[in-house]
């Protein structure tokens, strides 16, 4: 079959030919329909060697969606049947502590212990005709959604919904929020927060075509980055600065900038992976009361959550379809910041 591998570090992932997987144990082979890219890939593909606690070669792709093909001897289907559509829960633990007995992988007790992060992070994922799912419970059924939707809600919407859910408390009627970088997840977030909270939404990113893409999806406000948009948004918010910030873009300067426009009491959510730099201390120049938060991406419940809402209609992933074999040409978009929303692969 056909995989998108990478087979070093610092190099450009491969288009290749593998042996389709056959499912051993508890495991479960899905029928790929779709993958999603993330700039989290693009991190993988670019880390140092020892950056990362997993090692190549494995293929990519840790947002997926597919139907079940096979099962393995040991493995526990409960409600699924052959055929069944689902979305891959992507951030696979132990399978053993506490954490991962109540469907919390991301915040497995052993993590810093495993060899892998995930589906497509260290363990072979879903760029590619079929993937091997290590067990059922990593499943939820999607019924009749577009294949390039469901696959990215495993991480795009996930991600963002926890991450909100971790800010409800302050998401109440009269609060602001500012989503900075309204990329992959950040158009996810807005249509997310307008869905589950009353709040009024800002959103700010360094690209014209985001921010029309952030009002389509909700955004009550935009703003293109400048010196003083953190006065703009403090005005936006009445004055006193904003309840919380969800930063998925994690540059310095978007920290910077989340920090300047929170009131005091206020927190920021940091999503993005921009290897940007806050400083903590007390005193200094921090609003009294700052709280941060590092969401990573969610529980699986969250997830059946997500696809709830998407059957609903409230969220619709805004997607860039490419075959499975024009993956190379998605990468390079995705790095020259050309991609709207999610770009989507599909096996050919």
């Amino acid at each position: 079959m056909k995989a998108v591998r990478l087979a070093a570090w610092e190099r450009e992932p491969v288009l290749t030919q593998v042996e389709r997987p056959t499912p051993r144990g508890a495991e479960v082979l899905l029928r790929v329909e779709a993958a999603g890219l993330c700039h989290s890939d693009v991190h993988v593909v670019d880390a140092p060697a020892g950056t990362l606690p997993y090692e190549p070669p494995f293929t990519l792709g840790h947002e997926v969606a597919g139907h079940v093909e096979a099962f393995g001897p040991e493995a526990d289907s409960g409600a699924l049947s052959l055929g069944d559509r689902c979305v891959v829960y992507g951030p696979w633990g132990c399978g053993a502590c506490g954490r991962c007995a109540l469907g919390q992988d991301n915040y497995c007790d052993r993590r810093s212990t495993l060899s892998w992060h995930g589906v497509g992070l260290g363990r072979d994922g879903g760029m590619a005709e079929h993937v091997l799912v290590d067990s059922a419970r990593h499943l939820v059924p999607i019924g009749d959604l577009p294949a390039d939707q469901a696959a990215p809600l495993s991480d795009a919407g996930l991600t963002s919904y926890h991450a909100i859910a971790g800010l409800r408390h302050l998401l109440t009627e009269d609060s602001t929020v500012a989503v900075v970088g309204v990329g992959g997840l950040g158009h996810v977030a807005v249509q997310i927060l307008r869905a589950t909270t009353p709040s009024r939404v800002l959103a700010v990113d360094v690209r014209e075509a985001a921010l029309t893409l952030a009002e389509r999806c909700g955004a009550h406000f935009t703003t293109l980055p400048r010196a003083d948009t953190a006065r703009v948004l403090r005005a936006q918010s009445g004055g006193a600065g904003v309840d919380a910030v969800l930063d998925f873009a994690g540059t310095t300067a978007t920290l910077e900038l989340g920090v300047a426009a929170l009131r005091p009491g206020g927190e920021l959510a940091l999503v993005g992976s921009g290897g940007g730099q806050l400083t903590v201390r007390k005193p200094g120049f921090l609003p009294t009361g700052f709280r941060l938060s590092l969401p990573f991406w969610g529980p699986r419940a969250e997830l059946a959550e997500v696809v709830a809402l998407a059957h609903k209609g409230a969220l619709k992933v805004e997607t860039e379809r490419f075959p499975l074999s024009a993956a190379p040409e998605a990468f390079a978009r995705l790095r020259q910041g050309l991609t709207q929303g999610r770009a989507a692969l599909i096996p050919d």
